[in-house]
């Protein structure tokens, strides 16, 4: 499966563009990964792009991502991309085996978290956001709530890297697409 038969996937059942924005970012992270581990990066690209293809159609824990395997699977979508997505969630009960499927959780929720950063920063810009930022904004508990920081400590410890240098490898991994993203100042 190639990216742009993983991108009709997702505008098929994608309509805000905030969450094609997230995709992107971990798409966008998946690959610098593969870059630097030595593996395959448009495979890696296109997990990180479907991973939450569903979530409007199965907004849901009961329904995402477990409800949106046979869509796929009705598409011929490969296995292996098919349960790297069902291990990004822990209530799935598909445990991430491998190096890949550890990289999707790792770099899924903190992708939020550094968006959400560079959107309340005066430039709204990536391009200079330091790990020191997030890590102040990561203390205060209020600053978006909603993002997992368990999850992302997790994520980090099970994909074997220290978390704000993970923090910064995402960074310069989203640079790569700021303007995709809205957040090249």
């Amino acid at each position: 499966m190639d990216r742009s038969e993983a991108l009709a996937i997702v505008r098929e059942f994608i309509k805000n563009e905030n969450l094609v924005k997230h995709m992107f970012s971990v798409e966008a992270a998946m690959r610098f990964y593969a870059e630097k581990m030595g593996e395959d990066v448009e495979l890696w690209g296109v997990v990180g792009l479907l991973h939450d293809f569903d979530w409007e159609i199965h907004p849901t824990l009961e329904g995402h991502p477990q409800a949106g395997a046979p869509i796929l699977r009705e598409r011929n979508v490969p296995e292996e991309i098919v349960r790297a997505i069902l291990s990004h969630a822990d209530h799935t009960g598909i445990p991430r085996a491998s190096v890949m499927e550890k990289a999707l959780f790792a770099c899924d929720e903190i992708t939020g978290l550094i968006t959400a950063v560079a959107l309340v920063r005066p430039s709204r810009s990536l391009m200079d956001l330091k790990v020191k930022s997030v890590k102040k904004k990561w203390k205060d508990k209020a600053f978006a709530a909603g993002a997992n920081r368990d999850e992302m400590e997790q994520g980090a410890e099970e994909f074997g890297i220290e978390l704000w240098e993970h923090v910064g490898n995402v960074i310069e991994a989203m640079r790569r697409i700021a303007p995709e993203l809205g957040l090249a100042g």
